[in-house]
């Protein structure tokens, strides 16, 4: 699932008339990009929901076929939140583990290697309910979210790293929210985080959450159109 529902109000005013994963960086879309990657990695069926302008997301990207893939919405007309958009979208998500990520990532991480930890997840059932893909970038939140050791995230103890908006998810975090309710992810992660129920990998590569102008134009005069 490709999260797209977002307001993007720190990219305003680029936001007004664009959805923020359209705004290009180097010649393509920043949820072009998402796409590619998973594409790149064997991923042939998305779900992607949207709000604010989700008929220009759609009008865009139609069913997903020039990817070889699927592509289904889930349109929520005022934006749900992280975690009540997900809720709404299990219909579509289908009972099995599944990838969880924001649209307007720019970021090279290899998809294959939450593909893989897949049949794991599945086999724990409800005792393993999230991995995360976790960065140490405190330009995005100087505080962290979450420690991690041993392959596990605590809520506390050592250094806190950032959640990277990238992780692997069972359905059954999400089974007891309403599906039509604004709800946001952080209060359900903390409280699977408190349970045990929570792993976690810190990822080395390039990730950048592209939030303002500023560093949408940063990006655009680092990187030549389709240099990557």
């Amino acid at each position: 699932m490709l999260l797209a529902a977002g307001r993007g109000e720190r990219m305003r005013p680029l936001s007004d008339e664009m959805p923020k994963p359209l705004l290009s960086v180097a010649g393509r879309p920043l949820i072009v990009r998402q796409l590619e990657r998973l594409r790149q990695a064997g991923v042939v069926e998305v779900v992607i929901n949207h709000a604010h302008l989700g008929g220009l997301i759609e009008a865009a990207l139609g069913s997903g076929s020039a990817w070889g893939m699927q592509i289904r919405y889930s349109p929520e007309g005022e934006a749900l939140g992280t975690a009540g958009g997900v809720a709404r979208a299990l219909p579509l998500l289908g009972p099995e583990p599944f990838l969880l990520v924001s649209a307007d990532l720019y970021c090279d991480y290899d998809y294959r290697k939450l593909l893989a930890a897949a049949p794991a997840m599945r086999a724990q059932g409800r005792g393993r309910l999230a991995h995360l893909v976790m960065v140490d970038n405190p330009q995005h939140h100087p505080r962290g979210d979450f420690a991690l050791r041993d392959g596990q995230l605590f809520l506390t103890g050592g250094a806190r790293l950032n959640y990277g908006n990238i992780g692997l998810y069972q359905p059954a975090l999400f089974a007891g929210l309403p599906a039509n309710r604004q709800a946001e992810l952080g209060p359900l992660l903390r409280s699977a985080i408190l349970a045990g129920r929570v792993s976690g990998e810190k990822f080395f590569g390039r990730w950048v959450n592209v939030g303002t102008p500023e560093q949408l134009a940063g990006l655009n005069a680092e990187l030549a159109p389709d240099a990557c």
